[in-house]
């Protein structure tokens, strides 16, 4: 039989379909948000990632990037051969300064030809970097060097431009920012970086498959999937930016929530103020940039693709549907062939992470569960492009996963009813500790 996540699921049953994923784990410590410095401007913090050193060479900037395959993790339990830039994807994002002269060394250690084109970026015609058109192809084993002055800011990318569908598709991406030389008008205090992208890592596979172009397996930011993408800690009161770029597919409706941000920017900066528009949730389109801001107000705020099966992991296609289907039946006939069945779907897919979570049905290797996560009251039945906000009074310095949100008394919703009879009011603001027990604290 065909391997295909439609024979996969059929075999193993109805949402069965990845081996049970690991539990939340604790973020690392991020990158503390330096004081800005003389320029006016606070580095950037890369969600699960890093920037680009650079060296001064003559008053240039000097930074190097090397194309090269790696052993990728999206979460625990499943890893790929990708290809990337200085031993991640995305690759390391470039951080200069309006006016800066930079000169870009690439090095290829691919096995086929590369370029790099600079997304948005205005310079000279000769270092757009469109192999074939504005420059020779980058042969494995060389080193080219790409040199300009830097005329605008904003929020960009950098990506191939030589068998691009093959080389992005794998993970050959990265962001590109830079600061305005005047500083801020309105300072920020959290920058953080996220680009958006989506792989076609089929179950039981080990590498993205480069040809699909419309039903992908898994959604990322910064090329990691929920649980293993790190939570956004800020202090409350603090302005923060998050700057979100688009190198998949799809668009993705980016959605915020508890806070009604501004759209403040793109590929052409930070725009005039009479420009910024309030929203809640922000279409990225494929090839954009997008900048939002917001003034961080206490609690843990989900952060997401609004696209429901963006923050899914191990999706299948193409799947009967189940959804008020007595299988009792035909679960006992497949049982007799296929020891410890199950089947699920009848009644929704709620019940797909708890037998995932108990280790039932196992799916293919290297294949993550559809749905996973643990929070303060239960399971929270996400992956994809999901993570959380985490906003608190004080941050310890280095800005460490504060854990869950203490809510106070009397603002977490609770049961006040049960099959039609109503219930005495129950308190219920004591969030569960990551064993799963009630948390009652000091």
């Amino acid at each position: 039989m065909k391997l295909s996540r439609r024979n996969i699921l059929l075999a193993s049953g109805v949402g069965a379909l990845a081996k049970i994923g690991a539990a939340i784990r604790p973020a690392r410590a991020q990158q503390p948000a330096p004081a800005p410095n003389r320029r006016g401007f606070v580095p950037v913090t890369t969600v699960n990632g890093r920037s680009l050193p650079y060296a001064m060479k003559d008053g240039v900037k000097e930074f190097h990037l090397v194309a090269e395959e790696i052993e990728h993790e999206f979460a625990p339990g499943c890893k790929a051969k990708c290809w990337g830039y200085n031993g991640s994807t995305p690759g390391p994002t470039i951080e200069a300064v309006e006016g800066d002269r930079v000169r870009l060394l690439v090095t290829n250690k691919l096995p086929e030809p590369t370029t790099v084109h600079w997304h948005g970026i205005l310079l000279p015609s000769g270092m757009d970097g469109i192999g074939g058109l504005s420059q020779p192809d980058i042969q494995p084993g060389e080193t080219y060097a790409y040199e300009f002055t830097l005329r605008q800011h904003g929020t960009h990318m950098y990506h191939p431009h030589a068998d691009e569908m093959t080389q992005m598709a794998v993970g050959m991406m990265g962001m590109f920012v830079i600061h305005p030389k005047d500083g801020e008008a309105e300072p920020i205090d959290r920058d953080f970086a996220i680009l958006l992208h989506n792989w076609a890592l089929h179950p039981g596979t080990y590498r993205p498959d480069p040809s699909i172009m419309t039903e992908f397996d898994l959604w990322t930011f910064n090329s990691k999937v929920f649980p293993a993408i790190e939570p956004l800690v800020v202090k409350a009161g603090q302005r923060v930016r998050i700057r979100l770029g688009n190198l998949s597919m799809w668009n993705h409706p980016i959605h915020l929530h508890g806070h009604q941000f501004h759209v403040t920017g793109s590929d052409g900066g930070r725009w005039p103020r009479t420009l910024w528009r309030p929203e809640v949730t922000e279409v990225v389109g494929v090839g954009q940039t997008r900048d939002i801001e917001f003034v961080a107000v206490p609690g843990d705020w989900a952060f997401h693709c609004h696209m429901s099966h963006h923050t899914m992991n191990a999706m299948g296609h193409g799947i009967p549907n189940t959804l008020r289907v007595d299988q009792s039946a035909v679960e006992a006939k497949i049982r007799a062939l296929l020891p410890g069945y199950m089947a699920m779907g009848e009644n929704g897919m709620s019940v797909h992470q708890a037998h995932t979570d108990a280790g039932h049905m196992p799916g293919p290797e290297n294949t993550l569960p559809m749905m996973t996560g643990k929070g303060p009251f239960g399971r929270l039945e996400m992956g994809g492009m999901f993570t959380v906000v985490k906003v608190r009074e004080d941050v310890a310095a280095d800005y460490r996963d504060p854990g869950w949100y203490r809510n106070p008394a009397g603002t977490v919703a609770r049961r006040v009813g049960s099959a039609g009879k109503t219930q005495p009011e129950m308190k219920m603001d004591m969030p569960m500790d990551h064993s799963g027990h009630m948390d009652h604290g000091s």
